[in-house]
């Protein structure tokens, strides 16, 4: 006789009692972006403004500043020295010297439509080698257009150590027969465009002279002379 085969029950309790493994939890952590700042857009933007007008006003400048050349065409005044005279050249008793020139320049205005206001506060001075012989100041005075104007102006100064300068002169005459100068004129002038008068400006004016001799109420002769005149603000 065949064994017989016992079934048993499956106790379902005991099953649930035993519960399957649980997965890992893993924590993901959450970037916060920021966003972009407003205050580096705005810098940019400033500075894109400031350039952009800064480059018009460059080009508006230009414009009007090719416009009046292109109307007025002006032109730098000429300036030449016409005579010297030396009223006084002698050491005094603290062996300095004491020169005193009247010198006569012409100044002239080549410009059709341009005017030449002459405003106090001018230095003109004569040099030798380096040396400030003596100094004055021109007058003040409008010049109109196509003008040429001739001023007489009086210099006078004292150079120290008279006596080595008047031996270094007397060899410089033996050598080559002439004694060159140098005359050197600052002058503040405003400049008349029609009926605007502009800003003013400095004039610059280097002249240099050969003459023959420093002789006392002599007639002096200037063998060569040449201006250059330039200008700045």
């Amino acid at each position: 006789m065949a064994d017989h085969q016992k079934i048993h029950p499956l106790n379902m309790s005991s099953t649930r009692d035993v519960e399957a493994p649980q997965a890992p939890t893993r924590t993901i952590p959450v970037i916060h972006t920021k966003p972009p700042k407003k205050r580096r857009s705005c810098c940019c933007r400033f500075f894109c403004w400031t350039f952009s007008l800064l480059l018009l006003l460059i080009l508006v400048i230009g414009l009007i500043a090719g416009t009046l050349y292109l109307v007025f065409q002006p032109k730098l005044p000429k300036f030449s020295i016409d005579s010297l005279q030396i009223t006084k050249f002698n050491l005094t008793s603290n062996s300095s010297l004491s020169a005193t020139f009247n010198v006569t320049i012409t100044a002239k205005n080549p410009n059709k439509k341009v005017g030449v206001y002459y405003e106090g506060g001018s230095h003109i001075s004569v040099w030798y080698t380096g040396t400030n012989l003596c100094q004055g100041s021109l007058p003040k005075f409008y010049q109109g257009h196509r003008n040429t104007t001739v001023l007489n102006v009086l210099l006078s100064g004292q150079t120290d150590d008279g006596s080595t300068l008047i031996t270094s002169l007397q060899q410089q005459q033996q050598q080559t027969g002439t004694i060159p100068l140098s005359l050197r004129v600052n002058q503040p002038v405003r400049i008349k465009l029609g009926k605007l008068k502009l800003m003013k400006v400095k004039f610059r004016v280097r002249c240099r002279l050969d003459i023959d001799s420093l002789s006392v109420n002599n007639a002096i002769t200037i063998r060569n002379s040449s201006c250059k005149f330039s200008f700045r603000l």
